[in-house]
């Protein structure tokens, strides 16, 4: 849709287009991290270890993240209604997949295509929203948006562990393939190809590139804690995703019309908010796993426990979201970061010191103080970091800093277990049946040194004010 076809676009449609993006945000939110509840279910029905039943949800992050770079060149070179709905197709086709696959390499294949779908309707949800809104009214409708892609995925282990102990793990896919159906139908009903198309071409190089380098470095860093460093699993694809990085780069520089445009990277704004968007994700998608095996593993209690404990933290992301947009309208970036920030630190001291001993309150406690934090954060830091670019640059700008946080996110899911399981195994000796607590409690406080970072990002990185911007 050209500029002048854009400005015509009414109300009206503008609102049927942000609720379908709503519809379908909800539901592949959901399944980024319901799959945490049911981890311990999930593993036990296919024989494999938590380690290795880790991967439907770090994969799922990997594989979306690796996807990601080619979205930049599908939402400006296919009509946007059209390529929407193929992400949705090839959506349901990995849930439908993972519902009647019959081994845990299966469930995979389901997961890995459920996320190159989420791919395409991710990043192409923002760049519709950050295209269609002034700038004045970005903030208040990505935080909005936030409640799906936030919100969601938060309060996806409460509804997991209710449905989980009640209909089984399955169920959690059969809800989500039902929302989806109705997504696909919203979609040819309501969309519009309101994305302006560019005159790029396919660099297969390039792409090749992008997924040994994205791959690998995930895979490399989540396979440190199992395998060490000097190793086949984690040193091989690390020094092979860090080379190809490097020739990747360097490729798209040289590049007239680039498949990924990195140099939108020296702008400073946006150098920043995808930095700490990174180590916010990796938080975040640690935490959200650590929690439901913190209260099923090391607590003993059952699912739906673990979905109520979780549950005041989702409802405190649900109400903050779209507050924190437009907050971030009015004020700018640097107040609600720096408070962000502090809050995850705090979460994350009070999570390292708990004991077997300490009510499962307190947990929910720090739970709600760091969903609050998640949620004052996500959607201002995109929407900061991208309204500092060029508006033509925007579906880069989204897709990069979509593709980096989600493997960071990736990363966090395999590293922190990875910390629980090894401090857990080498202490079992000293602390008895308190080792998988002292396992969760360091990892819990390696965390807390990611949420330091944030905060010295927050301090020393924003320029006071940090307000949006023209580019």
């Amino acid at each position: 849709m050209e500029a002048s076809e854009l400005s015509q676009l009414t109300d009206r449609k503008r609102t049927l287009i942000f609720i379908n993006l709503v519809v379908s945000g909800i539901a592949t939110s959901i399944l980024s991290t319901a799959m945490t509840t049911a981890l311990p279910n999930l593993a036990a029905d296919f024989g494999v270890s938590t380690a290795v039943g880790q991967w439907v949800t770090s994969g799922y992050s990997l594989a979306m993240g690796m996807v990601m770079p080619l979205t930049a060149f599908l939402i400006t070179r296919f009509p946007t209604k059209k390529l929407y709905m193929t992400g949705i197709g090839c959506f349901i086709a990995g849930i439908l997949l993972s519902i009647l696959g019959s081994s845990f390499a299966l469930m995979m294949v389901g997961r890995v295509l459920q996320a190159c779908g989420n791919g395409v309707l991710l990043s192409a949800a923002q760049v519709v929203i950050l295209t269609v809104y002034p700038l004045e009214r970005r903030g208040a409708m990505m935080g909005t948006y936030g409640l799906a892609t936030t919100a969601a995925p938060i309060i996806a282990p409460t509804l997991a562990g209710l449905m989980i102990d009640a209909f089984g793990w399955k169920s959690i896919f059969c809800l989500v393939l039902v929302i989806m159906v109705l997504s696909f139908i919203l979609s040819w009903a309501a969309f519009a190809d309101v994305l302006e198309l560019q005159d790029k071409k396919f660099d297969g190089l390039s792409f090749i590139e992008s997924i040994f380098a994205f791959g690998g470095i995930t895979l490399g860093i989540g396979n440190l804690s199992g395998y060490g460093l000097v190793s086949v699993q984690a040193g091989l694809p690390l020094a092979v995703g860090a080379v190809v990085c490097v020739l990747f780069v360097l490729r798209q520089r040289r590049l007239e019309k680039p498949f990924l445009d990195v140099k939108i990277l020296r702008s400073w704004n946006y150098a920043v908010s995808v930095l700490s968007s990174m180590v916010l994700y990796l938080v975040m998608m640690g935490s959200s796993v650590m929690m439901p095996l913190y209260v099923q593993s090391v607590m003993g209690y059952s699912a739906v426990t673990s979905g109520l404990v979780t549950l005041p933290g989702s409802l405190a992301t649900a109400v903050v979201s779209p507050f924190a947009g437009r907050l971030y309208d009015k004020m700018g970036i640097r107040k609600i970061f720096v408070a962000g920030a502090a809050a995850l630190v705090v979460s994350n001291v009070g999570m390292a010191f708990i004991s077997l001993e300490t009510p499962l309150w307190v947990a929910a406690g720090f739970n709600v103080i760091r969903n609050l934090a998640i949620g004052s954060l996500m959607m201002p830091l995109l929407t900061w970091g991208t309204s500092s670019v060029d508006p033509k640059k925007v579906a880069d700008a989204s897709s990069l800093l979509t593709s980096f946080r989600t493997i960071a996110g990736s990363i966090g899911s395999a590293v922190f277990v990875g910390i629980m399981t090894a401090v857990s195994a080498a202490s079992a000796a000293t602390y008895g049946d308190g080792a998988l607590m002292h396992g969760m409690n360091v990892s819990f406080l390696w965390m807390t040194v990611g949420a330091l970072v944030l905060l010295a990002i927050s301090l020393f990185a924003v320029k006071a004010g940090g307000r949006r911007q023209n580019p």
